[in-house]
């Protein structure tokens, strides 16, 4: 009984590891990076509203939220960040929040619009494509997706295995984008890379009508890397490329989900979150600051956070929260106004972050 009950044993033991095995392969073989300077696909609004040009010295809005995938509905806490749940609560529900969002969104009328956490087809959104009902929401908008997240099944949390991924950032313009490439970030080369395919930032083109060109980079970071050489390289990268588009004589605008707290001092030695470090703002040119930076400094501190930890359902005044998300302008743009706006996190881990800018006159 004993010797058969050790041979059962043995029996299972092996074809767990046999399985194990088989998924790593399929792990290894099924990763893939998406080829850097990618072009991606400019799709026009059915119905052409005659915008015209972006004119210097006019004023235009631009709005960035992360909708967090449709699950982050405020009693919704995820694995990733120490919480309970890998998937939305119900494909109800992540229609109802990404059309929220989106409505959200629609009632700020912005010029441009840079969404993150967009799901086409996952497990965890239950497949709905969320891309589709935002363009429903800014029907007369030109727009743009950058494919940040892909990945094989993952088999892990095994109560409520995470499936595959695929999501990406959304650019939304009243104007004509005239082109777009996706821009593939570094990332980790570790097992880590499993959980963080495939960061990247795309850059669009809108003309102005000074011959020069608005260059708008939509932005989502890395967020479950604690490698200092990983997010030394993505904001290298990032920095760089922009120079060169002032130095071209553009106008550069840059937002999205930096997954840095942008009201901290990095000089003040004052312990932060891992996933939250102090944006370096040492490592900006001259040429370049964050929009909030023009604010006063007790506008800024009273800035609401942009975001909340997703470790627990949001209980105000319990929750950790942070300012994760903005803009980074080059100093031919003029912040003429900046809010983080307080919705209580109703559709996302994240609230919208909205900023009011005129492209400057004059030779650059």
């Amino acid at each position: 009984m004993i010797k058969k009950c050790l041979k059962i044993f043995g029996i299972l033991t092996g074809v767990l590891i046999a399985a194990l095995a088989v998924y790593i392969i399929y792990l290894f073989v099924s990763y893939d990076r998406i080829e850097d300077n990618l072009a991606l696909e400019v799709e026009a609004p059915a119905e052409i509203a005659e915008a015209g040009q972006l004119t210097t010295g006019k004023e235009y809005s631009a709005v960035t939220y992360n909708i967090g995938f449709g699950a982050y509905t405020p009693d919704f806490s995820f694995f990733m960040d120490g919480g309970k749940s890998s998937w939305a609560k119900s494909k109800e529900s992540v229609i109802q929040t990404v059309q929220g969002a989106g409505d959200l969104v629609a009632s700020l009328d912005p010029d441009f619009a840079i969404i993150e956490e967009i799901d086409l087809d996952s497990t965890r959104s239950y497949h709905v494509n969320e891309y589709q009902i935002l363009k429903d929401c800014l029907s007369q908008d030109y727009t743009v997706f950058a494919k940040n997240y892909h990945s094989a099944f993952l088999f892990y949390p095994f109560t409520q295995p995470h499936g595959s991924s695929n999501s990406g950032i959304g650019l939304f313009s009243r104007y004509e984008i005239k082109s777009s490439v996706r821009r593939s970030l570094p990332i980790s080369t570790s097992v880590s890379k499993f959980l963080d395919l495939d960061r990247c930032y795309s850059v669009s083109r809108i003309p102005v009508d000074n011959g020069k060109e608005l260059v708008l980079y939509a932005l989502h970071t890395s967020a479950y890397s604690n490698s200092d050489a990983i997010r030394e390289a993505q904001i290298t990268m990032l920095t760089e490329d922009m120079e060169q588009e002032y130095a071209a004589g553009n106008y550069v605008i840059c937002g999205g989900d930096f997954n840095h707290d942008l009201k901290a001092d990095e000089a003040s030695g004052e312990e932060c979150e891992s996933w939250a470090y102090p944006f370096p703002r040492s490592r900006l040119s001259e040429h370049f600051s964050f929009a909030m930076d023009f604010l006063t400094k007790e506008e800024r501190d009273g800035l609401w956070n942009s975001s909340r930890n997703a470790d627990m359902a949001y209980v105000e005044g319990v929750t950790y929260t942070v300012t994760l998300d903005g803009f980074l302008i080059s100093d031919n743009v003029e912040c003429v106004s900046y809010e983080n706006i307080n919705i209580g996190y109703r559709y996302s881990d994240h609230d919208p972050v909205c900023m009011k800018f005129r492209l400057k006159n004059g030779d650059l």
